[in-house]
C-alpha cells in the first residue's frame, strides 16, 4: 500500500468509500438551519454509490480523490459547462467553463493540506481542458470556504440559489481564469 498524500482520478473501486466520505462530509458544509432530513435526502439523491458510478462514467465529469495510506481523505468533482441557471450564466462569462461542483475533506484531515492538494490537482486538471475559467458556488455564510477559494484566485462574480430540501440557500458564484 502506498503511503503519502496523493490525488488521483477516482476509479470504480473507489465508489463505495467515496460515497461514504461524501455522506460524512456534505453535512459539514450545510448551514445550521438545514435539517437532518433535508441533508439525508440530498445525500441519498446525489451522493449514493449508484450516483458515483454514474459520475465516474460521465465523460463531462472528473472526480479526483485525495488518498493517503489507502484511505480516501477527500474528493473534488468537476463538471464541464455552465447550467441553464440564469444567475450562473450571468456570473460566469469566461467560456467555456468548468464547475468545481464538490470539494470535501473528512474532518480529521482538516488543516492537513488535503484541501490544498485537491484544489491544486483540480486546477491542474482544468489546464488540460479547453476551458477559460473554473467556477463554483459556495454558501454565503461559509466564510472559511470563501477565504480558501480566494487564496486560489477565485472572486465573487454573482449569486445563485441552491435548493436543499424545502429550503433555498444563498450561494456566491466565484470564478477564476484558467
Amino acid at each position: 500500500m502506498e503511503r503519502g498524500l496523493r490525488v488521483v482520478r477516482a476509479e470504480p473501486s473507489h465508489v463505495s468509500e467515496l460515497a461514504d466520505v461524501a455522506a460524512r462530509t456534505f453535512p459539514l458544509a450545510c448551514p445550521p438551519s438545514v435539517g437532518p432530513d433535508d441533508v439525508a435526502a440530498f445525500v441519498a439523491e446525489n451522493l449514493s454509490r449508484p450516483r458515483f458510478d454514474a459520475y465516474l462514467a460521465d465523460p463531462h465529469r472528473a472526480v479526483l480523490v485525495a488518498v493517503d495510506d489507502g484511505r480516501i481523505l477527500g474528493y473534488a468533482m468537476m463538471i464541464r459547462g455552465v447550467p441553464d441557471d440564469p444567475d450562473v450564466s450571468q456570473a460566469v462569462v469566461a467560456r467555456p467553463a468548468l464547475e468545481l461542483s464538490k470539494m470535501y475533506v473528512v474532518p480529521e484531515s482538516h488543516g492537513g493540506g488535503v484541501s490544498a492538494a485537491l484544489m491544486t490537482a483540480a486546477l491542474e486538471h482544468a489546464t488540460t481542458l479547453p476551458v477559460a475559467s473554473v467556477w463554483l458556488g459556495v454558501n454565503q455564510r461559509n466564510a472559511r470556504a470563501q477565504r480558501f477559494y480566494a487564496k486560489y484566485g477565485f472572486t465573487v462574480t454573482g449569486t445563485k440559489t441552491f435548493r436543499l430540501g424545502e429550503h433555498y440557500e444563498q450561494d456566491y458564484v466565484m470564478v477564476r481564469p484558467v
